[in-house]
């Protein structure tokens, strides 16, 4: 028998034995659960992000005392969210108590959901009939779709209201909502529903609750089931005196000026902190565009419900195209304004945040604007505008070699949002412009450069860096930093003849681009498609990643058209017959209508594009066909990118070409065709990155 002495041993090297972390792959859904990135993790607990993803995957193990901070965290967790068929906390219930159910108090369903999270027992509830809220595959996804850990939105941030008052939420959730008009929706939504999302940045404004209206449901509450009418499909609002318009002016509440459309934002003047506002968006009125959307407007609205929770949980809830939810995410991320205390009264008041753009629109240098703009029009400038654009190439079929025209095949590349990857670390002018005359050139001061660039040689096979259509410039030009920077980096020198250049900068764009990044990479994992896999691995993954999740597919489309669409709405042009050259049209009152960021990333991108074309003709002494935008063309004895992409003898790829991976920047397959073909629409004068992928399709070169 063990002496006292020994038990007491036993028991302290019980005490002082280290913390138990749960598995990693629990580790991981635990932090999923909860919404939290694993950068924010790492910036937490003051670690990398290689450290996290080394915590969740196996590979290592947090020592103290960072050991004992994850592990209280991963404990705070597992009591707000138990694992699938684990017992729920004592203080949540899985329906409210009896006394809360009476008629047209707010119900909640989990039908068919058994993973779904709890309702807080503060929720009043009233049973409902079971009915399916989602497909077998939805409920065996991961938690990627729950709604967000905060208290005041326990049913995350948006619903799909179905015809029957059945409002279908992220999570598997329905709610039961007894609405029948525009009006009683609103006010259900934001007293009731529970729906909403926490801000992403400390200064921002929480995330409006969103509603999608189904066709029935639109017509249940009084809406056309389509909006019609001679206008671009954008443009198509309901007329004033409809009376869904005037129920909702009648009850006191308002319509932005973009009036009762596709997307419509209801909503009163704020009372103190509490903002009393709702997004609309009706699908039948092509609220959800087919080519960011793809299959979406189609779905059951549980599943609709799902791809819009699982963009809105990793990037943003929608607030209109994507383009429109790109552009406001950069504003969530780096909201304008700060509370500062103001030296004379100690009150807090509104003062600029560092790094954001402000609150004020600023008007560009007129050779970063468009020919239209007041800027231009009133003082008449006639210098030059900067033609920052991606590439539109083909190569010259006189410059074919015959051993190019015996290769069999002709394999596309296409870079994973090459505007993404160009808009990492990239520092872009925050105040307004100041104009100089013979400049020194400095490559770490953003802005425009007057400068002749023609005397920079390159090879023919090549297209030129400092065009979009590849042609060697013929004179004086207005380029941005990255492009002049990059004639040095050549080797030459450049005298710039006059600039307008930014004296306060800052990586505006970085967090935008890490939020990005991380939903793009870790919906392609979803999907199947890890950074762990080898290359033939990834383009056998990447062939059927579509397959795997149609509605996760759909999830990775808009996240792709969010980035595109973000950096075009930069520079968004008017709209509209009836505008007149000179006048001031409504994007420009934003502060966030800035070509001369566009101008930045798409610089950045193409020289980024340029700088692999040309390390890949010194590693293999191939050149391309043809690039377009973020794809190019190659000549190839095979039909894989596998026959040309350069490898050491380890088998590692060569850095400084095409690489291939799922990451921004990296490059996937776009398509492969004969290069009897793409000879063939070389010399009628069309482009084989166009059409690369067949079935005519046409790539987005960004807005």
């Amino acid at each position: 028998m063990a002496s006292e002495e020994e038990l007491f041993a036993s028991v302290d090297a019980l005490l002082n034995e280290e913390p138990h972390l749960p598995p990693p792959a629990e580790r991981a859904r635990l932090r999923e659960a909860a919404g939290i990135t694993q950068a924010r993790l790492a910036t937490a607990l003051k670690t990398t992000t290689q450290s996290v993803k080394n915590w969740e995957n196996g590979r290592s193990e947090p020592k103290s005392p960072r050991l004992d901070a994850y592990q209280r965290l991963l404990n705070g967790w597992a009591a707000k969210y138990p694992a699938p068929g684990a017992a729920p906390p004592a203080s949540v219930a899985a329906t409210a108590p009896a006394a809360s159910r009476e008629p047209g108090a707010s119900g909640v369903e989990t039908a068919d959901a058994p993973q779904a999270p709890a309702v807080p027992a503060a929720a009043p509830a009233r049973p409902a009939t079971p009915r399916p809220a989602a497909t077998s595959r939805r409920q065996a996804t991961k938690q990627a779709a729950q709604p967000a850990a905060d208290p005041r939105f326990p049913h995350g941030p948006l619903a799909v209201l179905d015809g029957d008052g059945c409002a279908y939420g992220t999570g598997g959730i329905v709610l039961d909502c007894p609405a029948t008009t525009v009006v009683e929706l609103v006010e259900w939504t934001l007293r009731e529903s529970g729906l909403g999302a926490p801000k992403l940045n400390r200064y921002g404004k929480d995330s409006d609750p969103l509603i999608v209206l189904t066709a029935e449901a639109a017509v249940k509450l009084g809406l056309p089931q389509r909006l019609e009418g001679h206008e671009q499909r954008r443009s198509l609002r309901l007329p004033e005196d409809h009376p869904v318009v005037k129920q909702v002016v009648k009850a006191k509440w308002r319509l932005t000026q973009r009036g009762f459309g596709p997307w419509a934002r209801i909503y009163r003047r704020a009372q103190g902190r509490e903002r009393q506002c709702v997004q609309l968006a009706i699908l039948s009125w092509d609220a959800l565009d087919e080519r960011s959307w793809p299959g979406v407007s189609e779905m059951e609205p549980a599943d609709v419900a799902r791809v819009l929770g699982v963009y809105a949980q990793r990037v943003i809830t929608p607030r209109g195209s994507t383009a429109v939810s790109g552009l406001e995410l950069m504003t969530a991320l780096r909201p304008p304004t700060r509370a500062v205390q103001d030296p004379e009264t100690g009150n807090w008041v509104p003062g600029h945040n560092p790094g954001s753009l402000g609150t004020e629109p600023m008007d560009p240098a007129p050779p970063e604007a468009t020919p239209e703009h007041p800027v231009v029009v009133d003082s008449g400038w006639k210098g030059g505008f900067l033609n920052e654009e991606a590439y539109q190439w083909v190569r010259d079929v006189s410059l074919l070699t015959d051993e190019e025209c015996t290769l069999p095949y002709a394999v596309g590349l296409d870079l994973n949002t090459a505007f993404l990857a160009a808009a990492a670390r990239l520092v872009v002018g925050l105040s307004a412009p100041d104009h100089f005359h013979t400049p020194t050139f400095n490559p770490k001061i953003p802005g425009s450069w007057l400068v002749d660039l023609s005397h920079v040689e390159v090879d023919p096979r090549l297209p030129s860096p400092f065009t979009p259509d590849g042609t060697r410039p013929t004179g004086p030009a207005w380029y941005q930093t990255h492009t002049v920077a990059y004639a040095q980096e050549l080797g030459y020198n450049v005298d710039p003849i006059e600039a307008y250049l930014r004296r306060e900068t800052g990586a505006y764009l970085d967090p935008w681009h890490d939020r990005l990044k991380n939903a793009y990479v870790d919906t392609l994992a979803d999907l199947g498609v890890t950074k762990d896999l080898d290359d033939a691995e990834f383009l056998a993954a990447m062939e059927r990643h579509k397959d795997a999740d149609p509605a996760l597919a759909a999830v990775l489309a808009a996240i792709k058209a969010t980035v595109k669409g973000g950096i075009g709405k930069l520079r968004e042009r008017p709209q509209g017959r009836k505008y007149q050259e000179g006048e001031r049209w409504p994007a420009l009152q934003r502060p966030t209508w800035r070509p001369d960021i566009r101008a930045a990333v798409i610089s950045k991108a193409r020289i980024n594009m340029h700088r692999k074309l040309r390390n890949m003709a010194t590693m293999t002494g191939l050149y391309p066909l043809a690039v377009l935008s973020d794809c190019v063309v190659y000549p190839s004895p095979g039909d894989s990118p596998l026959d040309f992409l350069p490898y050491a003898a380890s088998g590692k790829p060569q850095p400084g070409g095409f690489r291939l991976g799922p990451t921004p920047g990296l490059a996937k397959l776009e398509g492969v065709q004969s290069m009897l073909w793409a000879v063939d629409l070389m010399e009628q004068g069309h482009n084989p990155a166009r059409h690369i992928k067949g079935g005519d399709a046409v790539l987005d070169e960004g807005e």
